[in-house]
């Protein structure tokens, strides 16, 4: 994938020509290729160690000549390359704390002279300790997402392995969005793939998701992948415009990555960065931030990793970083510093925007414990309606407005009925139910919202001095919410996220 409206062309209009395709799985002599490390080919795979972002070429992957990165030059050798790419490669560690860069390769690269100068950065990255990921790009003059040439995309593959093979900090990920196959053909190539080099360690073999790298759950349920890693797309720009809360981007991924998100890689995702948004504020109706917040959650709470499109490309108005310079003396800047907050949520690194509640968002309190939103029963609008914990279904009663209340606590209320959040009759004593009720000067409807980790929060009554609790830590959707003494088990803590 390179620019978003360019793939987005490839989607509604390109043209697939899949008779011109070959067919046929050739079967490589692998007599050359050296054998690997036990340690190394003994190893899980753990999608959770991929922090990164994705390196491109400023025209696009999706070439039929020579692949040159952003602030390389085709006219570069091995040592230019390397200078400028040891520039590059500080600073996406520097700005981001990316562990892993992502990037392209097609047979041209790696059957010219340009592969000698190619290599240099691939050898400047993980002299840096940074894992590399190696993934094929078809040709731009097919973009029918099916490899253009069988003999040429074998022979590649069998040039670049015996290069890195067995580094331990290379992985190679097979084919870029393989979107003109459908499963059965898409794993056929992939099972040959593993079969053709049986020596290269599984753990460092990414196989796309069908259509547009859009859904692993195929290529996950097939035992002949156990042992790979699985690589997913998803871009705003993939579908109809119209989802704009968090927790709909949240069930999409969910439902991409299925049970395999300790495999799992989101090595695509994107969206603006050099117009100023927020990525970490109120959504307010916007797509775009809904999405990247999205992403970002559901990629920390499956505890996957991330690559993001791209951290550096020239001319991408998705890119983290801009390029600065020229020659060897190249410096990247941070774009938008919003947006690399949130891709180092995701990440596992920093708060992302979850320790401030802003004007005008909603906001779920899911339970740790049950993993069930804070409801209020039958969406009722009455006042005493009680509060229960439920399935998260995306309703107004699951919805809370925060409002600053008085001397550090908050006022909560209901989107739906417009109640607050309020201990029934005021009442100090543990085990009181919590209902909503209207607007009033009681403390019982002020809280205390105390972190005990990033996004996570003890939920404290100003009246009673105890929490908010779910009854008998039930993970049971309908289990109903009282106050008690904090204890710091997990039915007292709840993930506080935008909607």
């Amino acid at each position: 994938m390179s620019g978003a409206w360019l793939l987005l062309f490839f989607m509604l209009s390109c043209k697939k020509d899949s008779a011109a395709k070959s067919t046929v799985i050739t079967t490589v002599n692998t007599d050359t290729m050296a054998a690997c490390p036990v340690s190394l080919t003994q190893q899980t795979p753990a999608g959770k160690t991929i922090h990164g972002v994705n390196w491109a070429c400023p025209g696009d992957n999706f070439s039929s000549t020579v692949l040159v990165l952003s602030g390389l030059s085709a006219t570069d050798d091995y040592a230019a390359v390397t200078a400028k790419a040891n520039a590059i490669l500080s600073g996406i560690v520097t700005n981001t704390g990316a562990n892993t860069i992502r990037i392209p390769i097609n047979y041209v690269t790696a059957s010219s002279n340009w592969w000698n100068a190619y290599s240099g950065v691939i050898d400047a990255a993980t002299a840096k300790g940074l894992n590399v990921i190696i993934g094929f790009w078809e040709a731009s003059s097919s973009g029918d997402g099916k490899v253009d040439d069988d003999t040429q995309f074998w022979a590649m593959w069998k040039i670049v392995l015996q290069k890195y093979g067995c580094n331990p900090k290379v992985y190679f990920e097979i084919f870029n969005e393989p979107h003109g196959y459908s499963l059965a053909d898409w794993s056929a190539v992939c099972a040959k793939w593993l079969s053709n080099y049986p020596t290269i360690p599984r753990a460092h073999v990414l196989i796309d998701g069908t259509g547009y790298a859009t859904d692993i759950t195929g290529v996950g349920a097939d035992s002949r992948f156990a042992g790979c890693l699985l690589s997913v797309h998803n871009y705003t720009f993939f579908n109809s415009g119209s989802i704009t809360t968090v927790s709909a981007w949240e069930s999409k991924l969910a439902a991409a990555v299925g049970a395999y998100s300790s495999r799992a890689v989101l090595t695509e995702f994107g969206d603006t960065m050099n117009t100023g948004i927020d990525y970490t504020g109120a959504i307010l109706g916007s797509e775009d931030i809904a999405y990247i917040q999205g992403m970002t959650n559901e990629v920390r709470n499956l505890n996957m990793g991330s690559v993001y499109w791209p951290g550096v490309r020239t001319g991408d108005g998705y890119a983290m970083e801009a390029l600065n310079g020229s020659g060897t003396n190249l410096t990247l800047t941070n774009v938008n510093t919003y947006g690399l907050s949130r891709l180092q949520y995701s990440w596992g690194v920093g708060t992302g925007g979850t320790d401030q509640f802003y004007t005008g968002a909603y906001y779920r309190l899911i339970n740790v414990n049950s993993g069930d939103v804070l409801d209020v029963n039958g969406a009722s609008t009455s006042i005493g309606g009680n509060l229960i914990q439920w399935t998260q279904n995306g309703g107004n009663n699951q919805q809370w407005i925060i409002a600053d209340g008085t001397a550090g606590y908050y006022t909560v209320v209901n989107r739906n009925s417009n109640l607050y959040l309020d201990v029934n009759n005021a009442s100090t004593a543990d085990g009181a139910g919590i209902v909503q009720s209207a607007s009033s000067t009681n403390n019982s409807e002020q809280w205390q919202l105390v972190a005990i980790s990033t996004g996570i929060y003890k939920v404290v009554n100003k009246n009673s001095g105890l929490a908010l609790t779910v009854n008998g830590a039930s993970k049971t959707a309908g289990a109903g919410i009282i106050q008690s003494a904090y204890t710091g088990n997990t039915n007292q803590q709840w993930m506080i996220v935008q909607e």
